[in-house]
């Protein structure tokens, strides 16, 4: 006769650990400077962090109970996207779909002129459940453009020699264009080799380009804005 399997039980210590991580995970969800929340299938918030609730210029408390949609206008071109959003959860799929947004910029006290886009990601998160799929949603505004790093800083001077450089002018038309001598033009293109260590200017012009002094969308080459 096989020995009984042991029967599993839900003990004081197994739910201790469960508060021990779900009070880790939200302290981790605080500190970050992403704008993040916690939402029901419905699109019922749950949980926020303080820099999405900053968005909307209230604490957390008071956004939670909202609905997603309720803070965040989808724009035109998203109906198809929330559509594939709301049947993938039907049919339980894991699936991750980014919906473009726009919301008042002064958030709730927002006077509804000025707006501000950008993108919701949503994906269903956790344990697969057909009854209470929770889904995870970054918001991702449109203008947070990443930091320029320090060396991308250069004067207008030197950013319109490279744009001239990148158009494949000469040493001499450049100076001509910008009113220096030739070895002006040398001297502020060895200043900008030795800062970026680069040996020539072809390297130069595709440095400048990665660091985005210059337009990449703009012929003939232009400093970027």
């Amino acid at each position: 006769m096989r020995d009984a399997e042991p029967e599993r039980r839900e003990g004081p210590e197994g739910c201790g650990e469960h508060v021990m991580w779900r009070n880790y995970f939200l302290m981790l969800l605080d500190r970050l400077p992403t704008p993040v929340a916690i939402c029901r299938a419905d699109g019922t918030i749950t949980v926020v962090n303080p820099a999405m609730a900053a968005e909307w210029g209230m604490p957390p408390g008071r956004v939670r109970g909202h609905h997603l949609l309720d803070l965040f206008r989808p724009a035109d071109s998203a109906a198809g996207q929330l559509g594939r959003l709301a049947e993938a959860l039907r049919l339980n799929r894991r699936s991750r779909y980014t919906i473009p947004v726009r919301w008042p910029a002064g958030g709730a006290d927002g006077d509804g002129g000025a707006e501000r886009r950008g993108e919701l990601v949503v994906e269903p998160v956790g344990e697969p459940s057909p009854t209470h799929p929770a889904l995870l949603t970054v918001l991702r505004p449109a203008d947070d453009a990443p930091a320029r790093p320090p060396e991308a800083e250069v004067g207008p001077l030197e950013a319109r020699i490279l744009a001239l450089v990148a158009a494949g002018a000469t040493t001499a038309a450049v100076g001509k264009a910008v009113g220096l001598t030739p070895d002006g033009v040398n001297y502020h293109l060895g200043r900008l080799s030795r800062r970026w260590r680069v040996r020539n200017r072809t390297a130069l012009v595709a440095r400048a380009y990665v660091l985005g002094v210059l337009d990449p969308a703009s012929w003939p080459p232009a400093p970027r804005a």
